[in-house]
């Protein structure tokens, strides 16, 4: 198998609150990072692939957001944050250092811009926060850190000084490889997004998959915030895996970030390949599983169940529990979703870790995969014959069916009124096709279209 070229890695760094997350959402197009002005809010590496323009097209790189150096931690997780800054320095192709202008130069900056002195890769000074004229006259004045050469004025918050930050971007990075570019972006990466309640071992099972510790591992609760893309180059192959904030029980949550965390969770949901619901094999699932389950079956999302822990599992029970017992719970307490496999794994240990990963590929090949019309009808026609649907009298013609879209497979079915036909005779449609058709694993949706719908698009808008 080739090898997969490297993406360029642009690392982010500074004191807390100097705008990092921002910066980063401003480069990618998008609220990636969670931006509330609590020190500490970013703690893991958040890492992401990026397109920024240059001299031949825009051209791809990974782009890393790091925790401020020198937090203050409410969890006493500050040591933890710093390790994943150094950790993610030893990999850049370039650092950002992004500074105040609006505050002024201090001793975190004078901190920051020591530890940056004994790095061998090429440092930007950004000077953030350049809104008005007077911030604009604190820019020299970062001369005296002694780090990168020019300070580039900008404003994350309203995009000023964007177009120079590339620029000299572009001049830093390594050398542009077309061929390698190509190949980014005819390639397509595997999405695999990591959901569940507070230390179910979403982050142990990323750093089992990527190999190295690139989030942070933690007994305190909520230790992850955003939704991390961490970018894994495996056997040749590109995997984002996204890491999610548990999910709490409770409807209230204690502050904004909390919150936005998880609206991160649920959008990490929606853009995902594939979703692993992880959950602590040794703990009965709760709200929040049920909660997540519904999501996922409601969004039609591919989801793997991941009972993690298991060796513990088995330890608690003497032996005694079996896969197929734990199955027949989960088919009790997650009603909707049984057609999804089930991996027994331990992130911690490694067990079964490989399997989850090969599994949840490939679930996403199978939510891929198309049939021929011809085939579809012959399986819908056999449906029909062996129960039709409840018509109060009416009479319901089904006309014929096509597949308009993959991922989740989605079907069309032109019938003469949509009305006469209910959820639960979809259901059975849905559940024959996945039991004759390649889907056994994953979710298929119908669209129903009568003589009353002009437009196929609506539905797919």
């Amino acid at each position: 198998m080739t090898e997969s070229p490297k993406l360029p890695t642009v690392v982010i760094v500074g004191r807390p609150n100097v705008g990092k997350s921002t910066l980063l959402n401003r480069i990618v197009r998008s609220r990636v990072s969670i931006v509330e002005p609590t020190e500490g809010v970013t703690r893991d590496r958040v890492s992401v692939r990026a397109r920024i323009p240059g001299e031949f097209g825009e051209r791809y790189i990974e782009l890393i957001d790091t925790g401020g150096v020198g937090i203050v931690d409410r969890d006493d997780l500050g040591p933890h944050v710093e390790e994943q800054v150094r950790a993610a320095l030893i990999a850049a192709d370039l650092v950002l250092f992004l500074v105040d202008a609006k505050a002024g130069t201090t001793p975190l900056d004078q901190e920051v811009a020591r530890r940056l002195r004994g790095i061998d890769v090429p440092v930007l000074l950004v000077c953030n926060k350049v809104e008005g004229e007077r911030a604009s006259w604190e820019v020299d004045s970062f001369r005296a850190l002694g780090v990168g050469e020019e300070p580039v004025a900008i404003s994350a918050q309203n995009g000023t000084g964007m177009t120079d930050l590339f620029e000299r971007m572009e001049e830093l990075l390594p050398p542009y490889e077309e061929t390698d570019m190509e190949s980014l972006r005819l390639r397509p990466a595997l999405k695999l997004a990591v959901v569940g309640r507070r230390n179910a071992g979403k982050s142990t099972f990323i750093n089992a998959v990527a190999r190295e510790d690139r989030a942070i591992v933690s007994e305190v609760p909520g230790t992850t915030r955003d939704a991390l893309d961490v970018i894994v180059e495996r056997d040749g192959e590109t995997l984002v895996l996204i890491d999610t904030a548990g999910v709490r029980r409770r409807k209230r949550h204690d502050d904004a970030v909390e919150f936005f965390s998880d609206a991160r969770a649920h959008k990490a949901i929606r853009r995902a390949d594939v979703v692993l619901l992880l959950f602590d094999a040794t703990r009965n699932l709760s709200s929040v599983e049920k909660r997540l389950a519904r999501y996922v079956v409601d969004h039609y999302r591919v989801v793997l169940l991941g009972a993690n822990k298991w060796d513990l599992a088995l330890e608690k029970s003497g032996g005694t529990i079996s896969p197929e017992d734990y199955r027949a719970y989960l088919d009790q307490e997650l009603p909707g979703i049984s057609y999804a496999p089930c991996s027994f794994l331990s992130a911690k240990t490694g067990l079964h870790v490989k399997e989850t990963l090969e599994l949840a590929k490939e679930l996403g090949a199978q939510s891929r995969r198309r049939v021929a019309t011809g085939e579809l009808n012959r399986v819908l026609e056999r449906a029909l014959e062996a129960r039709s649907p409840s018509s109060k009298g009416y009479r319901v013609r089904v006309r014929y069916a096509t597949q308009a879209e993959v991922a989740p497979p989605t079907f069309v079915l032109f019938v003469n009124d949509k009305r006469l036909i209910g959820r639960d005779y979809l259901r059975y449609l849905e559940n024959r096709v996945r039991e004759e058709l390649p889907f056994t694993e994953v979710p298929v949706r119908f669209v129903l279209k009568d003589k009353r719908d002009k437009d196929l698009s609506e539905d797919f808008s």
